[in-house]
């Protein structure tokens, strides 16, 4: 579940780190009982941000099998027995 914590909380920036690594998850701040920021630990942000490269470069390759620009498997094979010389 999110965890919400209000702005006057970061003062304590020893238990936000231990919260952030601990919540696995990020921590939205909230100011004057309004959304303000998002917090999370370098481990979350790494990999929600693999997650988002990896659906671009699906979609990217969607993309290009429906527009005709895909190679075939044996076409893949073919190029990567060329290139390493196998």
């Amino acid at each position: 579940m999110a965890q919400i914590i209000p702005i006057r909380d970061l003062k304590d920036t020893t238990a936000i780190s231990e919260k952030c690594k601990a919540a696995r998850e990020p921590i939205f701040i909230t100011k004057n009982g309004y959304g303000d920021m998002v917090l999370m630990s370098m481990e979350v942000y790494n990999a929600m941000f693999a997650e988002i490269r990896l659906s671009r470069e699906l979609k990217e390759a969607e993309d290009e099998l429906e527009g005709g620009r895909g190679l075939t498997l044996e076409e893949f094979s073919a190029k990567l027995r060329e290139k390493y010389e196998l």
